[in-house]
């Protein structure tokens, strides 16, 4: 059993640290107002999440696994509003944590306007910005950030 890390590697914390350095991470409201002048907000929570906790209106749903061949504007697979590199991206999951990892993603991918929304969907709903109720009341899902 190895218990100490390997040479090189770095910890999920420095990863986030590393990804959210490279980012303009904005809040509800400015995520509301960004939206309003064409900005995508791209929901990459997994179903069961949207379900317990409810939804952006206007949100665009792609899920983590397939977020990158979705948005590559080179990418056979990306959707059909995904074909610029200046296309303003906001990312968003449940509570910030993967959704800097993925806006980070992208913007490797050259997508320079990526970011996400800090705070996530939690943040967006404590502001009292619009959501649309999940589906159901399904079992308890643990923070991202839980040990």
């Amino acid at each position: 059993m190895v218990t100490a890390a390997p040479a090189g590697s770095l910890s999920i914390d420095q990863i986030l640290a590393n990804a959210r350095t490279r980012l303009t991470r904005v809040g509800p409201l400015r995520t509301a107002a960004a939206l309003s002048r064409g900005a995508v907000l791209v929901d990459i929570r997994p179903a069961a999440q949207r379900a317990q906790f409810g939804e952006i209106p206007g949100a665009v749903v792609i899920e983590r696994n397939v977020l990158e061949w979705r948005l590559d504007p080179r990418s056979d697979a990306r959707l059909p509003f995904a074909d610029s590199y200046d296309l303003e991206i906001i990312v968003t999951c449940q509570e910030g944590y993967t959704s800097s990892l993925a806006a980070a993603a992208l913007q490797d991918l050259g997508l320079h306007r990526a970011t996400d929304l800090a705070g996530g969907f939690a943040a967006w709903r404590d502001a009292g910005l619009p959501t649309i109720p999940g589906a159901s009341q399904g079992p308890r899902l643990f923070s991202q950030k839980s040990p």
